[in-house]
């Protein structure tokens, strides 16, 4: 690439990246002032990429050239029609304000040297809070809660397969088939199989990038991989969440190869899950702590705990949202579709970990599926399971298990009160039409219909058309 572009050390890009993070925790109101200050000073960064989810939590992203946006971040618009979920074509135009604490320096060795990114919040056109864009919504939420002086930790655990070849998913159409990039699976790999090399460069870049790795490894099913990273603020672990993903498209791309977080690739193996898991924070620390060593959780924990059973089948559509998730939730390959919660059993919706101690205290939902909207889904969670009326009644769950399929889910959809009753018809539109085009029985194979028309998978494939 030459001097004409930044090619920072690693270690170096780390640590400011953790600077960063810790400014986004800290003061964020300092982060603009701070990342404009040090973007004028770096002549090797030439564009800085803004990104946004849409309602489905697919990343949008756009360059800008560093220069002009300087001067002109104030006054960024796109056409919102564009964006499934959004606006409509006679009410088109959105803004975007760059949220500059949520800023990255991005690793050469997988996106191309002298690279940046920063998140954006979408507005109406008169400024206002654009309500289908729920990584806004999350962030008002975590006001609120700061006003009543609480905070969420999360961290999400996102399972993938590597499979051989570019756009294997969107080329499932005509071939009709994943082919694995490794038969090893957990604990067996050896150091130099693809999946470990690729595993090895994505914990790479995301130590680079400030997301203070804790532990990587290929899962149990051929090919699969899992990378953990620490728990964060809410807003930052749904960010990093979509960051991992992309992180991991890019290098598998780079090795030839596809990164999928399809739920249920393929057939008579383990799916893909997202595993969330919570804690809830006051001035006193891990207010979801036990009163009494052994037990799993204090009581602010498992009301929290009862609140998300209790709508678990209202708000499976918003942790299983596309056809496919439904084939992985099936309790013969270790997931999760009762409506319960355990200590062991891998077939309950929530996990209770016994903590070593009180600040680990935490709820680990493992119903959601890699395709969930990581900032919808916490806004729903923390929403359902800690209400502005802490004292508001609530029911016993609807069921002994979760939805078993996407028509079921779209049946028993009911939160309407937690999304807005417009972002609630939208998403159940967007949902409802992709369930029309596959087919309504599940069966025991992926249909090739339920990979074309998934929610992520067809934005890939648009994007290879031009």
């Amino acid at each position: 690439m030459g001097d004409d572009f930044l090619d920072m050390p690693y270690g170096d890009m780390e640590k400011l990246n953790l600077e960063a993070k810790r400014l986004r925790e800290g003061s964020p109101g300092d982060a603009e002032a701070e990342h404009t200050e040090w973007l004028g000073k770096q002549d090797g960064v030439k564009a800085v990429t803004v990104c946004f989810p849409d309602l489905e939590g697919r990343l949008h992203m756009l360059d800008y050239d560093k220069a002009w946006l300087l001067k002109h971040a104030g006054s960024l618009t796109f056409d919102g029609s564009s964006v499934r979920g959004f606006s409509e074509i006679g009410d088109s135009d959105l803004r975007l304000e760059i949220d500059w604490p949520a800023f990255w320096r991005l690793p050469a060795d997988v996106f191309g040297s002298g690279k940046t990114l920063a998140f954006a919040t979408v507005r109406s056109h008169d400024g206002s809070p654009y309500p289908a864009d729920f990584r806004g919504r999350l962030a008002a939420l975590a006001d609120d809660l700061a006003g009543r002086g609480l905070s969420v930790r999360a961290a999400m655990e996102i399972e993938g397969f590597l499979l051989n070849g570019r756009n294997a998913e969107q080329e499932y159409a005509s071939t009709g088939r994943f082919e694995p990039a490794s038969s090893r699976g957990y604990f067996h790999s050896l150091p130099g199989d693809d999946i470990r090399r690729f595993i090895d460069a994505v914990a790479r870049a995301q130590r680079a990038m400030g997301f203070e790795n804790e532990k990587d490894h290929p899962e149990v099913a051929p090919s699969q991989f899992e990378l953990n990273w620490s728990h964060a603020e809410m807003r930052i672990a749904a960010d990093q969440s979509l960051l991992y993903k992309l992180v991991c498209r890019q290098v598998a791309d780079r090795m030839g190869m596809t990164a999928s977080f399809l739920p249920k690739p393929v057939a008579g193996i383990n799916g893909n899950g997202m595993h969330t898991n919570l804690s809830l924070r006051g001035e006193d620390g891990n207010l979801f702590a036990p009163a009494n060593p052994g037990e799993p959780l204090g009581e602010r924990g498992m009301l929290f705990v009862r609140r998300v059973l209790a709508r678990a089948k209202q708000m499976c559509l918003v942790l299983n949202p596309s056809v496919n998730s439904y084939r992985r939730l099936d309790p013969a390959f270790e997931a999760p579709n009762s409506v319960g919660w355990s200590a062991r059993d891998r077939s309950a919706m929530i996990r209770v970990p016994l903590a070593a101690d009180a600040a680990g205290a935490r709820i680990e939902v493992r119903s959601v599926s890699p395709d969930a909207n990581p900032h919808m889904l916490l806004h729903t969670l923390v929403s359902v399971g800690a209400p502005a009326d802490e004292r508001a009644p609530f029911g016993s769950p609807e069921g002994p298990t979760l939805c078993g399929d996407i028509h079921g889910a779209l049946d028993c959809f009911g939160i309407r009160d937690v999304l807005g009753p417009d972002e609630a018809r939208k998403y159940a539109e967007l949902k409802r039409s992709q369930a029309r085009r596959c087919p309504v029985e599940l069966g025991s194979l992926v249909k090739r219909g339920e990979v074309m028309f998934h929610h992520e998978v067809t934005n890939q494939s648009l994007w290879g058309m031009f």
